[in-house]
């Protein structure tokens, strides 16, 4: 149990001295950079999952 508790210690200690926090405007333009790259690749995945069914079912319906 001591060493978790200096475990917690030393951590906050880390987080709160040692880090560099991007500043907020900084934080919020890459969240939203991030945002869009995650909807456009939802995107692209969606699109490449509508091909394949279609094609899937094109090819089950010919047979």
């Amino acid at each position: 149990m001591q060493k978790l508790s200096l475990f917690l210690k030393e951590s906050w200690s880390e987080m709160r001295y040692k880090v560099t926090w991007p500043p907020y405007s900084k934080l919020q333009n890459s969240s939203i950079l991030v945002l869009v790259g995650a909807l456009i690749f939802a995107l692209l995945i969606g699109v490449i999952d509508l091909a394949f069914d279609n094609a899937m079912e094109w090819f089950y319906n010919a047979f």
